[in-house]
């Protein structure tokens, strides 16, 4: 993600523990020192990876009432007994493994809902293409709770995902209303170049925000970020990247807390209000500018600074001019938006 791809490695440090020295080993889990299944089984292992902000599975597993029964009877063998393999498991509450490694099976995305970067892509779960891994996930509730009690609860998160989407959308087309009628502060060619060495509106996505006015070329793509790009474009990336990740995994791990109040519902509430507000602001400062006869020029801290020279952007332009990221990787693979067919974006 740009947010990763464009900061120095000071920066993520987090990030690339996880998603490049130990992402899909076998010792991420079993634990280098101690390759044990029964300990591998445990709840726990997941936690080091699949928590925080943007991914928020075990604060949400956790504070749920699944989390809560696996804590308080963890210690006990006969509630949970470490020994036996998971397809064999009769634990009285269940645990991540048991749910997502169903049986043993080491595809954990097998057994989730439908899989759209961590829930912050809009999508109808509820469509028909996803019945098969909705029946699936559906089974695996069968084994405490009744099949009616497991798709209600299905349909119960279709339902927030929605409401949060119908906030999404509206945060979005404020923030891209500025940016099209030249109020945003600051545009997108006054900014130091991106993560792909391009100067591309940190929101536009090829698909949906095509065309000169967003920065780059036709069918290029930019990408979330966070840091060097407007307020009102930090809340957008916030109100999807961190509060709608909320409301997802809350809704999915049972934990109704992280689903609305712990800044999810009501966060996306706050911020979709902020970013109205904001923007308001900004529309009335450029109409007074405009009638005094200002000629309002960025300030040179948007384009360069000690840290903002430490960006991916301005290394390539500097030390590759006229490349982007994607020319400099052989092969891009998963960078490669910017010629994804629309459907895929």
């Amino acid at each position: 993600c740009a947010w990763s791809i464009e900061r120095p490695p000071g920066d993520t440090a987090g990030c690339t523990f996880c998603h490049t020295s130990s992402e899909e080993r076998c010792s991420t889990c079993h634990q280098r020192h101690q390759f044990s299944p029964s300990v591998a089984r445990h709840a726990e292992q997941c936690k080091t990876c699949h928590w925080g902000k943007d991914h928020r599975d075990w604060e949400a597993y956790d504070i749920g009432l699944h989390g809560v029964v696996y804590q308080v009877n963890k210690w006990d063998p006969k509630e949970f007994d470490w020994t036996k393999k998971l397809a064999d498991a009769d634990y009285v509450g269940p645990t991540c493994q048991y749910c997502h490694m169903r049986g043993g099976h080491h595809n954990v995305q097998r057994f989730g809902t439908v899989y759209t970067s961590m829930g912050m892509s809009m999508a109808d779960r509820g469509a028909p293409i996803w019945k098969d891994k909705r029946d699936r996930w559906a089974s695996v509730c069968d084994d405490c709770h009744s099949p009616r009690f497991a798709r209600e609860n299905l349909q119960a998160l279709d339902e927030s995902v929605k409401d949060a989407g119908l906030k999404y959308r509206e945060t979005f087309k404020v923030a891209e209303d500025l940016v099209k009628d030249g109020v945003a502060d600051p545009m997108p060619k006054d900014l130091c170049p991106d993560w792909s060495g391009q100067h591309i509106w940190s929101l536009k996505i090829g698909a949906y925000h095509d065309g000169p006015e967003y920065g780059g070329k036709a069918g290029e793509s930019g990408e979330f970020r966070m840091s060097n790009c407007t307020d009102i474009e930090r809340l957008c990336f916030e109100s999807v990247g961190y509060f709608q990740t909320y409301i997802y995994k809350g809704m999915a791990h049972g934990s109704w807390n992280d689903a609305t109040y712990s800044d999810g519902s009501f966060g996306m509430d706050r911020w979709l209000v902020n970013v109205k507000q904001d923007a308001s602001q900004a529309r009335r400062l450029a109409a007074i500018e405009k009638k005094v006869g200002i000629t309002w020029v960025p300030e040179s801290f948007w384009k360069t600074g000690e840290w903002l020279d430490q960006l991916t952007g301005p290394y390539i332009v500097k030390n590759h001019p006229g490349k982007t990221i994607f020319d400099l990787c052989p092969d891009p693979g998963w960078l490669d938006t910017h010629h994804a067919p629309a459907e895929e974006v």
